[in-house]
């Protein structure tokens, strides 16, 4: 027994521990002691040198593949990364774009928040750098992203996808409405949900539903605040589907013209007959055939099948019907829903007054289906869809959308309380401002009036329901409320709708005259004036088509408005004065006669050559204007004296001006030419004053102001130049000339020349014999005309044959004082010598009255060398022969008095050419027949 005990002893014996001695280590002691060496990791460390980096030294491709990370954080950061490479080095985007763009777009259904709004504003960022032609071959994946995102289980993820809904839809409208599709179905999933239609009884009804509004409590914004947000993103949508379509000609706004903005046309949808009857341009290339067959069946994209769902695309009309199936039922339900959340209290007497959000919500529904009926591809589509809407949804538009119109605002108090901060934010984000209770109302009009139908006899009468939108129109434009340009325009087209269809006399004539009030007011923009110029005068073309419009008293007061309105716009706005002159000349073709004495009235402040609207201009209004003239009834002393001002001061150019002497010409009794009933608006003596003042080139009070300018003469008073010319500069001289080749073509025409003649050379004696300064334009257009007026039974008198000699000799001294230096004066000097040697070929006793006013003892020394060149000059001239030598003798007395008061010891060279060409002209006299240098 002792031995167990001491053995268990020996098992179990306690280790004495001693002072000062070192404990000794337990049995099952582990020894944790360990040896460790320094890792280096030198390529890591390494800077990135393939290209630029962040300060954090990360390239793009380290930041494109940490967006894989799982981390939210990482991936964050990452997208700042991104944000902050690009923005430094926008080079980068040209070479990583594909897969920039695809690892953005992955994030879109991030589940961090944070990174889906990082994500948007990268794309943002890439998108005002990046042009739509060089994304659109990866839009495709980004559409694929977004439609993710929109139908995404998570309700933060779908509100995120609506910000990078906005940036496409600012930047690249064009390449997300190729294919609607897909985001259409995306939007209505977006609001509503699909329902089973089992059951027979559905399955019969021709409207049965196939969508429902869906109603998510988990959403931070209320259900009304969430479908407002999705219908202003769907009307944008659809507005850049309605952008990319082509603009055809409908009613007012697209027939007649200017009230609608320009559409694009970006796809072509052809078949080979419409190549054949050229009903649009395809370029053909290789292989394609030179002559498509008629019966071919091959089509350049094949017809879109009707279906009950979307197809690829809207470019058909049974495409466009079944998305408006669908859609139309959710916002009559919106309609209602925001409707009767305004008017919990049920106070029938306020039900017109809505708050901001029901009015915002209104205002979008109404948007969308304006921009529904624009989704037709072509007119007859646009036909058959008014038509549809209006079999299918007239009575719920009536029950619902009129029921409590006009609509306005509701003042509510606001309450602020703790737990609506959250949503107040998401509120803001929204992109839509406060909606104006005038323009849900303008908005309903044209959605309304689109569903009327023209007033036949076996036709319903929509007078009844159109009757409040009439009077709310009638009233706004009548009232002076200030209206914006859009909102003008949708009432305007409204307007055009109900004068249209109604065909109402009565009800036409008060909505043109609260159109005119409006149009009376002052301080209009220039577009808002546009808008409304051009609606009346489309609307005045349309007055032999609809007898309603016909003779109407507003149109009448309008048009005799439009001569003193262009007269006070005058040249600050061309714009405006070609809409005005657009419309004058349209009403002036038909004969309007209040119109006519209008413009007959304000016809000389008009053309007035100093300060009237037609000297401002630009030459296209310019030659309108002057087209205008054809049609006034009389034209008076005071225009016609305007008229001459602006040919001769150059204020028009001489194409113009010539066309102008046409127009009076033929006005003018003395041209023999009328048409119908058309009186003479011109005297017989007006018109011809007004010739002779447009021949000489200058008004009397000019003429009278030249005659104290003798020092800026071009040639020196004296026995070679008896005339002080004054020098008209190259370009009025060349616009002059143009003029009085019209001048002397009017003058020929007249009839009797004789007569013509007589007139000419009384004008002459009376207004330019007295002159001392006579411009050379006006001497030389003198020669011309009587050169082209003269007749073989006319015998100029003594006093107009001196002028005519003066003139010429001066004249033919000017010629050798003008240098060839440049075409323009090469034209002066041509034109200044056919003058003379014309008139001294024509005019009978001309050439020896001016070589007899050559007397070379008054001449100076200076003076003989222009001389010996004008006479050589004449010489050398062989047309001038026969006249030359019939005064022969007078010719050898100048000559020889040249040689004898040629004081020079040698012959000059001037007086060797004159001796040469006498000698060769008498030599060659008796071989040359007299009857081949007679008159021409």
């Amino acid at each position: 027994m002792k031995a167990k005990k001491k053995k268990r002893q020996d098992d179990f014996q306690k280790v004495k521990l001693k002072i000062g001695k070192k404990k000794p280590k337990a049995d099952n002691a582990t020894n944790t002691s360990f040896r460790s060496k320094a890792i280096s990791l030198p390529e890591q460390l390494k800077r990135d040198t393939s290209g630029p980096t962040t300060h954090r030294n990360q390239g793009i491709n380290d930041l494109l593949s940490q967006l894989h990370h799982h981390n939210a954080n990482v991936k964050h950061g990452a997208l700042l990364g991104l944000r902050e490479l690009l923005s430094i080095n926008p080079q980068l985007l040209d070479s990583h774009l594909s897969r920039l763009l695809s690892e953005v777009a992955a994030v879109f259904t991030d589940k961090d928040g944070d990174v889906r709004i990082t994500a948007t504003r990268v794309l943002r960022f890439v998108a005002q750098s990046v042009p739509s032609e060089r994304v659109a071959p990866f839009f495709p994946l980004l559409s694929a992203h977004l439609s993710c995102a929109m139908t995404h289980i998570e309700v933060s993820i779908q509100e995120d996808a609506m910000k990078v809904l906005d940036v496409l839809l600012e930047h690249y409208p064009t390449l997300l409405s190729s294919r609607p599709a897909v985001l259409l179905t995306n939007f209505l999933e977006l609001i509503s949900h699909r329902q089973n239609t089992g059951g027979a009884k559905k399955a019969l009804d021709s409207k049965a539903r196939t969508w429902a509004l869906s109603v998510n409590p988990g959403r931070a914004v209320t259900s009304q605040e969430w479908r407002l947000n999705v219908l202003l993103r769907l009307g944008q949508f659809l507005q850049a589907v309605v952008d990319e379509r082509p603009v055809e000609k409908t009613d007012m706004s697209h027939s007649e013209g200017s009230l609608d903005k320009e559409g694009h046309i970006t796809s072509l949808n052809l078949t080979w007959e419409e190549l054949v009857y050229n009903k649009a341009a395809v370029n053909l290339f290789e292989h394609s055939g030179a002559k498509p067959t008629q019966f071919s069946t091959f089509k350049l994209r094949p017809q879109s099948e009707s279906t009950g769902e979307v197809g690829e695309s809207l470019d058909s009309k049974e495409a466009v019907q079944n998305f408006a199936a669908t859609l139309v039922p959710l916002l009559l339900e919106v309609w209602v829903e925001a409707s009767v959340n305004n008017n919990s209290w049920n106070n029938s007497e306020a039900a017109h007054l809505l708050t901001p959000d029901a009015m915002s919500v209104m205002f979008q529904v109404l948007t969308i289906l304006q921009l529904l009926r624009k989704l037709a591809p072509h007119q007859e589509h646009q036909e058959a869809l008014d038509a549809w809407f209006r079999k299918e949804y007239l009575g719920d538009f009536k029950q619902h959308f009129l029921k409590n119109f006009p609509y306005g605002n509701l003042d509510t108090p606001k309450h602020k309380k703790k737990n609506e901060l959250k949503r107040n934010k998401q509120v803001s984000a929204l992109p839509m401002a406060t909606v104006d209770p005038l323009a849900l109302n303008i908005t309903l009009c044209q959605v309304m009036v689109s569903l009327s139908q023209k007033q036949e006899l076996s036709t319903e009468s929509d007078s009844s329901w159109l009757t409040p939108l009439r009077v709310f129109a009638q009233d706004t434009l009548s009232s002076g409320v200030k209206l914006s340009s859009k909102q003008l325009n949708m009432l305007l087209d409204t307007v055009w709708k109900m004068v249209v269809t109604q065909k109402s006399r009565t009800m036409t004539e008060d909505l043109l005259a609260a159109i005119y009030s409006y149009y009376q007011q002052k301080h209009l923009n220039l577009q808002t004036r546009s808008l409304l110029l051009s609606f009346y005068s489309k609307l005045y073309q349309q007055e032999q088509v609809h007898t309603h419009i016909a003779r109407s008293k507003v149109l009448s007061q309008w048009l005799a408005s439009l001569p003193v309105q262009l007269s006070q716009l005058g040249h600050r706005n061309p714009t405006l004065s070609a809409q005005l002159i657009r419309s004058i000349q349209a009403a002036a073709s038909r004969g309007n006669k209040d119109m006519l004495l209008s413009l007959q009235k304000y016809s000389s402040e008009l053309y007035d050559s100093s300060e009237g609207v037609i000297v401002f201009l630009p030459s296209e209004l310019q030659q309108q204007m002057v087209q205008l003239l054809y049609f006034l009834p009389k034209m008076p002393q005071s225009l016609l004296a305007n008229l001459c001002g602006c040919c001769n001061d150059g204020r028009i150019s001489a194409d113009l001006g010539a066309s102008l002497i046409r127009i009076v010409h033929l006005r003018s009794s003395l041209s023999g030419w009328t048409v119908g009933s058309q009186e003479s608006a011109v005297q017989d003596v007006d018109y011809l004053s007004f010739l002779f003042s447009t021949l000489s080139g200058f008004s009397s009070e000019k003429l009278s102001s030249l005659q104290d300018t003798v020092d800026e003469c071009a040639v020196p008073l004296g026995a070679l130049s008896p005339l002080r010319l004054h020098p008209t500069p190259t370009d009025h001289f060349k616009h002059h000339w143009d003029i009085v080749d019209e001048v002397c073509l009017c003058l020929e025409n007249l009839g009797s020349k004789s007569q013509c003649f007589d007139v000419m050379q009384n004008g002459i004696l009376r207004y330019l014999a007295k002159l001392r300064v006579i411009p050379d334009s006006t001497a030389a257009a003198l020669l011309k005309a009587v050169t082209r007026l003269r007749d073989r039974s006319v015998v100029p008198s003594e006093p107009i044959l001196r002028l005519l000699s003066l003139c010429c000799l001066s004249l033919l001294a000017l010629l050798t004082t003008l240098q060839q230096e440049t075409p323009e004066t090469n034209q002066k000097r041509e034109a200044i010598w056919g003058s003379c040697v014309s008139a001294l070929g024509a005019v009978p006793r001309l050439l020896r009255t001016v070589l007899q006013l050559l007397r070379v003892e008054d001449l100076t020394e200076d003076e003989l060398p222009h001389l010996g060149q004008v006479l050589s000059m004449l010489l050398q001239h062989s047309p001038l022969h026969n006249q030359l030598l019939s005064n022969t003798a007078l010719l050898q007395d100048i000559i020889q008095q040249l040689t004898r008061y040629s004081r020079s010891s040698t012959r000059e060279q001037w007086m060797t050419d004159l001796l040469y060409c006498f000698s060769v002209t008498m030599a060659h006299s008796s071989s040359v027949h007299r009857g081949s240098v007679g008159m021409y």
